[in-house]
């Protein structure tokens, strides 16, 4: 049996609870302090103002924001050294920092952002929030499946569990030994959908049934994933799945007990969805791009401040009435990859959707949960071809019929649009199985990528 719902807690509750009129001033309050302290302290904002023509006098709400221009990651690349002598959003001074890093660099030079320790205790904060509201508290043992090095998601974890009395397990990988389950008995386990999902049939080689290994709690990170992915974790462990989506750039959310959205700690963070043209925000329920601005609360420092940058993600504004479990700040659906959206003509898709078709109960009899798809086609052919490669336990046993059947079945219903493409033939879909460890990705060094373009 699934175990009980954890504990409704807070880490700051007269701020997680304020009322909505309240949490607007403070939020307003900080844009101008914000707005301010970049004028006065970044290199990049004082002539990204002068050049634009904006009289930072004007900004004096959230919604004044719009005013502004949107950067993004190429923005920050082309204002730091090779291109240029010095790091143009530096918003400290040098000695102020305490620690700085990079991100992966997958797209391009990595970007580099620094971190006073105000900006720790401000990152940490946000997750020491999220560990309460998962119901995270002193006396569990939490195992961090997460790099410990210049991304700042696992360090931030580790201050956050101090603040909130945890302890934390700094595995780094979840390929850690079985003996850390065996004898630290830990209550939580950070990690992606595949490494959890991986770390449970270890388990079971080690003869540890995952449902008795102690595991109260689960939270995935990292990637966006399909219910029904979260679902599949919930059986497998029999325990509570949660969802947390955070960043380098500062963007840390998740989810409470209730699970009715990721939470937006927005004191903290302001987070505008704007529509495909960038010129407009999107209404409340529509998927909107992104943009988010890191407040500061008046009086202290950022080592690297961001105004209006584009996320590159994508989400939708569930609710900002009070959540069951009394928290005020709006809450959002998971966040998915703009970069991993696809198109069929001028129709898309994203990977979370092949996701949900892998996922189906009835295909996890046969399915591991591995899985890779690939995109064929090109200007000479009239259709595209969508080819899913799906690993089973045993390919021998395996109804292929069923899976095939239940996969289109899923991905249709949650992109309806979709099925007049793959009946009159622009869409084509096809099945390939293999068994364990027979999937091109296993051939990949470092994060593969579980949809590729090869049109």
């Amino acid at each position: 049996m699934i175990s009980h719902m954890g504990s409704i807690g807070f880490f700051r509750k007269a701020i997680e609870t304020m009322p909505r009129d309240d949490l607007d001033a403070v939020i307003d309050e900080r844009v101008r302090y914000t707005i301010q302290y970049a004028n006065d302290n970044s290199p990049f904002y004082r002539k990204w103002f002068r050049e634009h023509s904006i009289n930072i006098s004007d900004i004096r709400e959230h919604e004044d924001l719009l005013q502004l221009p949107i950067i993004s990651g190429h923005t920050i690349r082309n204002n730091q050294p090779p291109l240029t002598d010095s790091f143009q959003f530096l918003s400290a001074k040098m000695n102020e920092i305490y620690t700085i890093h990079e991100t992966s660099g997958t797209t391009g030079n990595p970007k580099a952002f620094f971190l006073t320790w105000q900006d720790w205790l401000r990152y940490s904060e946000k997750y020491a929030r999220i560990f309460r509201s998962y119901g995270i508290s002193k006396g569990d043992r939490v195992v961090v499946c997460a790099s410990y090095g210049m991304n700042v998601g696992a360090n931030m974890m580790t201050l956050a569990a101090r603040r909130t009395g945890t302890t934390i397990i700094p595995a780094g990988k979840c390929t850690f030994p079985i003996r850390i389950i065996r004898n630290y008995k830990p209550t939580v386990v950070i990690g992606s959908v595949f490494k959890l999902i991986r770390l449970a049939r270890r388990l079971e080689a080690d003869g540890i049934d995952p449902k008795e290994s102690g595991i109260e709690r689960l939270v995935v990170g990292g990637e966006s994933f399909a219910e029904a992915s979260r679902k599949y974790l919930s059986t497998l462990w029999d325990c509570e799945v949660y969802n947390t989506y955070g960043s380098t750039e500062g963007t840390m959310c998740g989810e409470c007990v209730a699970k009715a959205g990721l939470h937006v700690p927005e004191d903290l963070i302001h987070m505008d969805l704007y529509n495909p043209r960038m010129d407009q925000f999107v209404p409340d329920g529509e998927y909107g791009r992104i943009i988010l601005t890191k407040l500061l609360p008046v009086g202290e420092r950022c080592g690297t401040l961001l105004i209006n940058y584009d996320t590159e993600d994508a989400t939708a504004v569930v609710s900002r009435e009070k959540c069951s479990c009394g928290r005020t700040s709006l809450r959002i659906k998971t966040p998915e990859r703009e970069g991993e959206r696809f198109f069929v003509e001028d129709l898309s898709f994203n990977r979370v959707d092949i996701e949900r078709g892998v996922f189906q109960p009835d295909n996890m009899q046969y399915l591991t949960g591995e899985y890779e798809a690939f995109l064929y086609g090109g200007r000479e052919t009239d259709s595209t071809v969508l080819r899913v490669s799906l690993e089973c336990t045993d390919p021998a046993n395996t109804d292929i019929s069923l899976i095939q059947e239940t996969f289109r079945k899923a991905f249709f219903r949650f992109k309806p649009e979709l099925r007049e493409s793959y009946i009159n033939g622009s869409l084509e879909m096809l099945f390939h199985f293999t068994g364990p460890g027979e999937l091109e990705l296993y051939k990949v060094q470092g994060r593969p990528k579980r949809v590729v373009d090869r049109r």
